[in-house]
């Protein structure tokens, strides 16, 4: 988001459609209104034809009404006057009915000054559907030529642009736009009866930053490498997870230090701010400042400008991110760390999770590791994460790692740990800082003495 000077047209009457809102806010109430509008198409193909095409426009309004230490909210998917007027009156309506609770409210300014974050792209605009549908189908093609490959289950392209914006009675007043495009293709190779699948995307603002070559080559690579895998008797094993698996397994222990999971005493990390919780390896930090990140922003879901928070820093927990309301609950400051969606209501969240890179690339770690078990994906792996406990048990499949070379594949296997276990027993991590389609910034990371179950 940013301030509400030099404001497009589409903002500006987002930002009169939440002035609007705000200012019949009587003397005691507050009232927070999020407005967004947004515009999305997706093209899927398979089999050389268009399966589907959607472009949809869409709108949404969030009204947070607080009276009293009650907090009323509602929302709707238009911005006619006549429903603009009654999700306020719905709101109203839920904060009689609220339970009282000291904690809620609206954040107040806090003099931080932002981090300007382009997130726009003219070039995304002004791309013909004819051509969205040519380059689905032409990544389709380069996949289904590959040796190996016996279909595609389909390949997709995908843009949004969107506007948002964000007026409180607390004097916050915001509004941003964004763009974001994607390619993806999911591949199924065959060796006899022996199947496997693999996928491969990218993201980015401008469409010209796309790597249809890459995708494909991708999603070629890893359906075609996993045939044959097999299970491998049960070992402990050095785990390899590249920068994507890393930042799925690091994102799940982000997750674990937001206020609001802390203040309900779910997290395993509770309480052990100041304490060594992972090797000294790893600093972990959420930084929506940084550019290169997709999910970078200039302001959080609150209307307060975002910051860089050190979470793990040198392997010491340092603190967990808070929006106003946890903050508050929690007796500390928001870290500007609110996410939310016109149609919700804030919470703390991660929103660009990134990990500061080690000094050795991908392929000199693989050397020094030796005989471990590089991981290519994941199965259940949610489902297999306790959040409370941290006891972590997935489904895996990869490639058995011999001499420092990719040995045979390996399908239908199970890793068990925890999390605390896994941040204390990372070995070393890659040089190799990966920027996601989601907007977490990954390297290579190695873990010692992780059980695996197979035969």
């Amino acid at each position: 988001m940013s301030p509400a000077g030099d404001v497009d047209p589409v903002g500006a009457e987002l930002i009169g459609v939440a002035r609007r809102v705000v200012g019949a806010a009587p003397a005691g109430e507050a009232i927070e209104v999020a407005v967004a509008r947004g515009r999305r198409t997706t093209v899927q193909v398979h089999a050389g034809d268009v399966e589907s095409f959607t472009s949809a426009t869409s709108f949404g309004i969030g009204v947070r009404v607080v009276v009293g230490g009650r907090e009323g909210f509602a929302h709707a998917g238009s911005l006619d006057p006549d429903v603009v007027a009654d999700t306020l009156a719905e709101a109203r309506d839920n904060a009689r009915f609220a339970s009282p609770d000291e904690h809620v409210g609206l954040v107040e300014p806090d003099g931080v000054e932002p981090v300007p974050v382009d997130r726009w792209s003219d070039a995304l605009l002004s791309v013909p559907d004819a051509d969205k549908v040519h380059r689905a189908l032409a990544l389709e093609r380069a996949v289904t030529t590959a040796p190996r490959i016996r279909t595609v289950r389909n390949a997709t392209w995908s843009d949004a642009s969107g506007w948002s914006a964000l007026v409180a009675t607390s004097g916050i007043e915001r509004w941003s736009r964004s763009t974001a495009c994607s390619i993806s293709v999911s591949a199924i190779a065959a060796d006899g009866d022996d199947t496997a699948t693999g996928y491969g995307v990218d993201a980015a603002r401008d469409p010209g930053a796309l790597d249809d070559e890459r995708v494909a080559a991708e999603a070629v690579a890893r359906a075609t490498e996993l045939l044959g895998g097999r299970p491998v008797p049960s070992q402990r094993v050095t785990l390899v997870l590249e920068p994507r698996l890393a930042a799925t397994v690091l994102g799940i222990v982000a997750g674990t230090l937001t206020g609001d999971v802390v203040a309900k005493g779910r997290s395993p990390f509770a309480d052990r701010v100041g304490e060594t919780v992972a090797s000294p390896l790893l600093t972990l930090v959420d930084d929506p400042t940084d550019a290169r990140s997709l999910a970078a922003d200039e302001f959080d879901g609150e209307g307060l400008a975002c910051r860089r928070n050190v979470l793990i820093d040198d392997g010491v927990l340092r603190g967990f991110l808070h929006d106003g309301t946890s903050a508050r609950r929690t007796g500390a400051r928001s870290t500007a760390s609110a996410v939310r969606g016109a149609r919700g209501l804030p919470t703390p969240g991660v929103q660009a999770l990134a990990v500061r890179p080690g000094h050795r690339s991908s392929d000199a770690l693989l050397a020094e590791v030796g005989d471990g078990f590089v991981v290519r994906s994941f199965a259940g792996l949610h489902s297999g994460v306790n959040p409370v406990s941290g006891d972590l048990s997935v489904g895996a499949e990869g490639r058995m790692l011999r001499g420092g070379q990719l040995a045979e594949p390996v399908r239908e296997v199970t890793l068990a740990t925890s999390l605390q276990r896994l941040l204390l027993d990372l070995r070393a991590l890659g040089d190799d800082l990966t920027w996601l389609p989601g907007g977490s910034g990954a390297v290579t990371v190695v873990v010692d003495g992780v059980a695996l179950g197979g035969r």
